[in-house]
């Protein structure tokens, strides 16, 4: 198999882009791949914390590309899972210290050594975006069943898009069924009428998430949580596998897709 490299990313922050990149590089790495996942949002740096290696950072991805260090050194090797590495970025530069050929470089010596790539961008559609996603073939984009957050998503797929990035598949999270049935909260199906790209996978609201990242534990680990299952089958089917979803289907919240609808106008 051909490595390949994917860049984790949302249109808006707070939808738990992070805490996917973490779970699902954990994921990927327990069915048997060498998986690294970066840091690519320079200065405000997390997913350090969200796998629980914070306090092994010695070298950054910023001093690989400043020649302080080589790129292995930076490689921090998760002690949990076989064959997952992560590489943190710099907590005091801004999001343009690294360039998109930069980045290009970087997974290009990476592929040599790993299966699995996964980046970690920034949120929005700023020039951090851009610099992260250069090096990847394709995307997950993440979003919640809330109208900005949904919106938000639908700019950045069109970036992707126009940066020929395929293919371009989407994550919901935080869903939460009884809140779709009242018509509170958009449904899956809403979702992906408007964003008009394939589904990989839906993950519902649940308190484990928190806990896991507060703790630095990846809830794919050892979890048996249902959004621990949900990550595990989002990875389970990057890799390829055929994959039941689980079921979270609710009737679709009428009032708010229609709000929806004029919120978006046209669309892309």
């Amino acid at each position: 198999m051909a490595p390949r490299v994917i860049v984790v990313t949302s249109g808006k922050g707070g939808v738990g882009k992070t805490t996917a990149t973490a779970n699902i590089a954990t994921a990927l790495a327990a069915l048997g791949n060498k998986v690294v996942a970066i840091d690519g949002d320079t200065g405000l740096r997390n997913l350090d914390v969200v796998m629980g290696l914070e306090n092994r950072i010695v070298y950054t991805l910023l001093d690989a590309l400043d020649g302080t260090c080589t790129l292995s050194k930076t490689l921090i090797r998760d002690k949990r899972v076989e064959g997952l590495c992560m590489i943190p970025t710099a907590q005091s530069r801004t999001k343009d210290a690294v360039a998109p050929e930069q980045m290009e470089h970087v997974c290009d010596e990476l592929k040599k050594d790993f299966d699995y790539i996964l980046i970690d961008s920034p949120a929005g559609i700023e020039a951090g975006f851009r610099n992260a996603a250069a090096g990847a073939g394709e995307a997950l984009v993440v979003t919640t069943p809330d109208v900005t957050a949904v919106r938000d998503a639908d700019r950045i797929i069109g970036l992707l898009e126009s940066m020929e990035k395929s293919p371009i598949r989407l994550i919901v999270n935080r869903i939460r069924p009884h809140m779709v049935m009242k018509g509170d909260m958009l449904g899956v199906k809403d979702i992906l009428d408007v964003l008009a790209i394939d589904l990989i996978g839906m993950v519902p609201d649940d308190e484990s998430v928190f806990t896991s990242t507060s703790r630095g534990d990846p809830l794919t680990i050892s979890s048996t949580s249902r959004a621990a299952l949900a990550f595990r089958n989002i990875a389970s089917r990057i890799a390829g596998n055929d994959v039941p979803y689980i079921d979270l289907e609710a009737p679709q919240g009428a009032g708010l897709f229609g709000f929806l609808k004029k919120a978006f106008g046209q669309g892309r």
